[in-house]
């Protein structure tokens, strides 16, 4: 039997301070009200430990029960939810406002695969010299490739000026 073990906010057997408890079975059965010695005596009795599972219960609930069966239960949950859950990454795809049309195919081709995989795409252009003065010709580039990929994204922030940068972040369609 272990003592004083404090895991996620669950107080076990002697780290239990309340003068009352409602006790629960180990099968799950209902003991009523009982004072902490008799709880912790009956945990004892059948070797397995006292867990206070409701604290803000008048008076606290507690459950007889193998704690670190019980743990181990837990974990292996929440290692399940982790496993079935979508990482979306960010990717970027770096254009200039002077793109040629195979350039721009490609940069094309490889936001659509990134789109196709579930990640976001980041398109990007990066002013230099006195170019910054025509932003909207960056614009209209940003503008064509959001339109372009249209079948297989949704534009999620429009394209924006940051410094000498502009950027457009779009997010793949959700499939229904």
């Amino acid at each position: 039997m272990e003592v004083l073990t404090i895991s996620k906010d669950l107080l076990i057997n002697e780290g239990i301070r309340a003068r009352e408890v409602r006790l629960i079975g180990a099968d799950g059965a209902q003991l009523g009200v009982q004072s902490r010695t008799e709880a912790l005596r009956l945990a004892e009795e059948a070797d397995l430990d006292l867990v206070m599972v409701a604290p803000q219960a008048t008076p606290p609930v507690c459950k007889i029960m193998d704690y670190g069966k019980y743990r181990f239960e837990l974990q292996k949950k929440d290692k399940e939810t982790r496993k079935n859950q979508k990482v979306i990454q960010m990717k970027e795809v770096r254009l200039s406002p002077t793109i040629e049309e195979n350039d721009f195919q490609t940069k094309f081709r490889n936001a659509k695969k990134f789109l196709e995989n579930g990640n976001k795409v980041k398109a990007s252009i990066r002013f230099r010299g006195r170019a910054i003065t025509h932003s909207e010709i960056g614009r209209r580039v940003l503008e064509r490739l959001a339109t372009e990929l249209s079948e297989f994204g949704v534009i999620e922030q429009r394209p924006k000026m940051e410094g000498r940068s502009m950027f457009l972040v779009l997010a793949p369609k959700k499939e229904d």
